[in-house]
């Protein structure tokens, strides 16, 4: 009875963590079930569409996918397998590089305990053979032809059992070292893979009291080989005649450039970016802050790399290089790497910069973020935390792009870095109960 308690905890609390990404996405194929998997995990996992697959069924295709996530659900096959390189190479020229492999992995630390509980007859299934860690995953993967873009440990002892609450139980849940005590690591994979295709690119611009970037922009706005390239500014309530200089601009360069211009009835830069994005017809979706700090002859790379498969969610870094004289303040510069590391930990992702204003997205994954931000709360009045964490959430790849900040050659800055700075925080302590302690 007791195995039966535990072994529905952990099914439970595997399910939870996956359905927080599979939730949003189209598909769900659990592929090569183990003897002694009676399907309790997938029937927990939610998600709009599941299918269980064994050896005796052809495996779809989904490689042709461009616009759907599905997602292939092994559980626990790392640990009855002597290949696991053979086993993701079958796979890999199924998938499309918006599919994700989703492993079930039993913590290696705790391979004493499957195989105690097997010798007490507490657990009848056959002992699992292989436990591989982290590092071995990693190069596993690489070999493979895929990358790790998420990893969330699962199932920890419940403290509370031993009369703790929630909170206390949680926060314990982080301390160093008892992670390993989770039962389970669950690890998203990624297929590394170029597209052959030159989608589409819709440039939003946000624009407040930015009167003389409004041309500067356009006329420095590269063209991108292959690419058609939309640019849509959104005016926001400026009072130094923004809005009739972004009229005269889009007259001139009409012949130039696909320009639309929109008036927000709301405030704030994540309003300005969500109209924006809404009105957008490319295929994919980037940002470029109005002041031009983030260089506009950089966009190329931005669209160059999420092409190259290097990521799906492309993110600007302004922390690697050098920035010219008076582009941040000094306690700014503090506030971006505070952000950055404790982002990056609360996320589980490597992030460089998470305040860079410039990102790039696919549509049909920001409208998955659009979702989530549904379920999750309108909680972010700039618009790169409502972009980020629906990024690693769901599992996409994660990239940075580097760039070389500027100072601003027009108006000042509207960075106020106390309030803004409390409002960052807030945020971050919602990220970290919601996201990073949720499921512990």
């Amino acid at each position: 009875m007791r195995w039966t308690i535990s072994t529905t905890y952990l099914i439970q609390q595997i399910a939870a963590e996956i359905s927080s990404a599979t939730r949003y996405y189209d598909r769900l194929i659990q592929w090569l079930p183990h003897a002694s998997d009676r399907g309790e995990l997938l029937a927990r996992i939610e998600c709009p569409r599941k299918e269980c697959i064994g050896r005796d069924d052809a495996f779809p295709d989904l490689s042709s996918e461009r616009e759907r996530r599905s997602a292939v659900l092994l559980y626990a096959n790392f640990n009855y397998d002597c290949d696991i390189q053979d086993l993701l190479t079958q796979l890999a020229p199924r998938l499309s590089r918006t599919t994700r492999v989703l492993a079930v992995c039993l913590n290696p630390y705790l391979r004493w305990l499957f195989r105690l509980a097997h010798r007490l007859g507490l657990r009848k299934a056959e002992v699992p053979t292989t436990f591989v860690t982290r590092a071995a995953l990693q190069n596993l993967a690489k070999l493979s032809g895929f990358e790790i873009v998420r990893e969330r440990a699962a199932a920890h002892f419940p403290f509370r059992w031993l009369g703790l609450g929630t909170l206390a139980s949680r926060a314990i849940s982080l301390l160093p070292g008892v992670r390993n005590l989770a039962a389970v690591d669950i690890v998203f994979l990624r297929p590394l893979a170029p597209t052959r295709e030159r989608p589409s690119l819709s440039v939003v611009i946000p624009a407040r009291n930015e009167l003389g970037n409004i041309e500067p922009a356009l006329r420095r706005l590269p063209r991108i080989e292959g690419a058609r390239l939309e640019v849509i500014f959104v005016e926001g309530h400026s009072r130094d005649g923004t809005w009739e200089e972004i009229g005269r601009v889009m007259a001139k360069y009409a012949d130039q450039f696909d320009c639309k211009a929109f008036q927000q009835t709301g405030t704030g830069k994540a309003d300005a970016v969500r109209l924006g994005f809404e009105r957008a017809s490319g295929e994919l979706l980037t940002v470029l802050d109005a002041d031009l700090t983030m260089p506009p002859e950089m966009l190329p790379r931005f669209y160059e790399a999420w092409c190259r498969g290097h990521g799906e969610f492309v993110n600007g870094s302004r922390l690697v290089y050098p920035m010219e004289e008076g582009a941040m303040r000094a306690l700014n510069l503090l506030g971006n790497l505070f952000f950055a590391k404790v982002l990056s930990w609360i996320l589980g992702a490597t992030l460089g910069d998470v305040l860079c204003g410039t990102k790039l997205v696919a549509r049909h994954d920001y409208e998955r973020f659009r979702r989530w931000r549904a379920d999750f709360g309108d909680f972010d009045p700039f618009g790169d935390f409502e972009l980020l964490f629906p990024a690693a959430v769901l599992g996409l790849g994660i990239v940075d792009v580097p760039i070389r900040y500027r100072d601003r050659r027009f108006g000042t800055t509207q960075i106020h870095r106390f309030r803004h700075g409390a409002q960052l925080l807030q945020m971050a302590w919602l990220g970290l109960r919601r996201i990073k302690l949720a499921r512990l």
